[in-house]
């Protein structure tokens, strides 16, 4: 995985991001505030982010000890290991304080805490000098804890406060090899691969080892961050008595606004109840229907189509994207969406 130090914004947006590849970031926030608490002690840190503690809830997940740290399913295929619970920045730091003279203690971790609702203050005084000052900063706060390799559908920028983490990052092509679980049924919300990295049952998952050799890992200490490019496979293991993550999602400019679109995800298992169950020679038909007009450059050029009636393979406003979206989620009132050059649904 390659290493960059003192990066700048251009060659951040304009280098790192566009060649898709994970990238670590050494040492790119090692000025932070929370960062210098944190190489001074645990304790320091916390009475740091106590003092900043707005007393707004988020979800903590506990894992028991028995479990390793590994948030996964149960031994009821219907369920999980772990428990969920509303807690403050302030609860979950006093338990992680708790649990630090536990020899096995459970394991905890504050997930996606909205920095803006938790911890006003926070984001002022730690900018990311690398993305717009609109991206908004999610914190991850735990123990030692372990999450399944899952994707994420953004860009994600995961920055390291305190403790050291390793993720263990797979192209997307490794997806056959992964194993992947249930699309809706997750522990995760994404769906996650199924084999334990600590002890990769290889005979029960033999292509794992493929997947395996085109592993790529990264061990991130306070200050660095990494860049993980969006649906790249990452499974993430902490491993201090306190681990503090900050990370940011974003989307690349230009783009229709999220509530105006399907989520991909979504899209894919609408595409699988519509086709899964076709035979295997219009499979692959549809195949190179949607390899050409979802995922081919070629698709790009619509020369050949009036403006006024590219609909969606044209550029549609949030209006016009709405409408499209209702028509093909209820076909029993079809109706069809188009352009025209005034940018007004037609």
């Amino acid at each position: 995985m390659r290493e960059w130090r003192g990066i700048d914004r251009d060659t951040f947006l304009q280098e790192v991001v566009p060649a898709g590849q994970p990238a670590v970031l050494k040492g790119l926030l090692a000025h932070w505030p929370a960062v210098r608490a944190a190489s001074e002690s645990a304790e320091a840190l916390s009475r740091y982010l106590m003092s900043l503690d707005s007393g707004c809830e988020s979800q903590a997940i506990l894992v028991p000890p028995e479990h390793g740290g590994r948030m996964f399913y149960g031994s009821e295929s219907d369920g999980f290991n772990f428990l969920r619970a509303q807690r403050t920045i302030s609860q979950v730091l006093e338990q992680l304080a708790r649990y630090s003279r536990f020899e096995s203690p459970p394991s905890v971790m504050l997930q996606r805490a909205s920095i803006a609702d938790c911890l006003p203050g926070f984001a002022e005084a730690h900018r990311m000098p690398l993305l717009r000052e609109d991206v908004r900063p999610n914190l991850w706060m735990g123990n030692a804890f372990l999450t399944p390799a899952h994707i994420d559908e953004l860009d994600n920028l995961a920055c390291v406060v305190a403790g050291t983490r390793r993720f263990t990052l797979f192209p997307p092509e490794q997806v056959g090899n992964l194993y992947i679980g249930p699309l809706e049924h997750t522990p995760t919300g994404p769906p996650v691969s199924l084999v334990s990295l600590k002890a990769p049952d290889l005979s029960r998952f033999p292509r794992m080892r493929t997947a395996l050799a085109h592993a790529q890992v990264a061990d991130l200490e306070p200050g660095d961050a990494l860049f993980l490019p969006a649906v790249w496979w990452h499974h993430v293991e902490s491993f201090d008595a306190l681990n503090i993550l900050v990370n940011y999602w974003w989307e690349q400019p230009g783009l229709p606004a999220r509530a105006d679109r399907i989520a991909p995800t979504r899209s894919l298992m609408h595409a699988i109840l519509s086709m899964r169950h076709l035979p295997a020679a219009h499979r692959r038909a549809w195949g190179e229907i949607f390899s050409h007009f979802v995922f081919s450059p070629e698709a790009d050029d619509l020369s050949h189509i009036p403006p006024a009636i590219r609909g969606v393979l044209g550029k549609l406003p949030p209006e016009s994207i709405k409408a499209a979206l209702s028509s093909i989620l209820s076909p029993a009132q079809p109706s069809v969406v188009t352009a025209r050059d005034d940018g007004v649904a037609g």
